[in-house]
């Protein structure tokens, strides 16, 4: 876990046209989860959507184990060809954290190759954050559920692929569930989508929250034992006669 190296990225908007924003998170939303990262031993550096390449170049994404994402009011600023560069990280290895409103971003779409639309309300209601799966790594320590006193309500229909595992589900005060932490793969990459994190509460300094996050980040980093596949012409395992001269390749 020490060696991971998380960089945590922010379209770093509503912190910067929001005083009720900026007061939750002085640091940005980028800095309240690098601080909890860093406080539970990971190496952690930030990008934000206003630097070149949106932070986010090659040597960057080279030097990741896992990337977090949020964003929500500026997904369309997104530069094409560095979404795509995110992507085609994670089907190399690289994790994935995708929080709260990033499920509208163009990596998690592109990732999950569906619309990922959503209800949604903004009414500052209770949600009961449920474990489904306590045996699951990201739930480590956690218990039956994690309850937020104020939260945005996602509700279902959540237009994503089936996940491999659902570690959590919610129940909103309103009445709505949503699924709102969901496992993937893709490539040789790991994804984690997690709902909680609106802007203008203060989701990100709450502890059981952020022990999620750390939990998320070890499970998503690329290990060692992990199984990989190579692809491209190849020989053959068998003694064949391979001079067919009839490829255009």
């Amino acid at each position: 876990m020490p060696d991971t190296r998380v960089t945590v990225w922010n379209e770093f908007v509503h912190e910067q046209e929001s005083e009720t924003v900026a007061e939750i998170y002085p640091d940005g939303i980028h800095g309240a989860i690098a601080d909890a990262l860093e406080e539970r031993g990971f190496d952690t550096e930030t990008a934000t959507l206003q630097e070149p390449e949106h932070g986010l170049t090659e040597d960057v994404l080279a030097e990741t184990d896992v990337l977090t994402w949020w964003g929500h009011t500026a997904h369309d600023e997104v530069d094409d060809a560095v979404a795509e560069r995110v992507v085609e990280a994670v089907r190399d290895g690289m994790g994935l954290l995708v929080l709260h409103s990033a499920h509208f971003s163009k990596v998690f779409k592109r990732l999950m190759g569906t619309s990922c639309s959503l209800k949604w309300r903004e009414a500052a209601e209770r949600e009961r954050l449920w474990v489904i799966e306590p045996s699951h790594p990201i739930a480590d320590g956690i218990d039956d559920c994690i309850e937020l006193d104020e939260a945005e309500m996602y509700g279902e229909r959540f237009d994503i692929p089936q996940p491999e595992t659902l570690v959590f589900n919610s129940w909103f005060e309103g009445g709505e569930v949503f699924r709102s932490g969901c496992t993937y793969r893709r490539g040789s990459g790991r994804i984690f989508y997690f709902r909680p994190g609106h802007e203008t509460y203060p989701v990100y300094h709450n502890e059981e929250i952020r022990n999620v996050l750390a939990n998320a980040v070890e499970w998503a980093a690329p290990s060692d034992d992990r199984a990989t596949s190579s692809g491209g012409n190849t020989d053959p395992r068998e003694d064949i006669d391979t001079s067919d001269e009839r490829t255009v390749h």
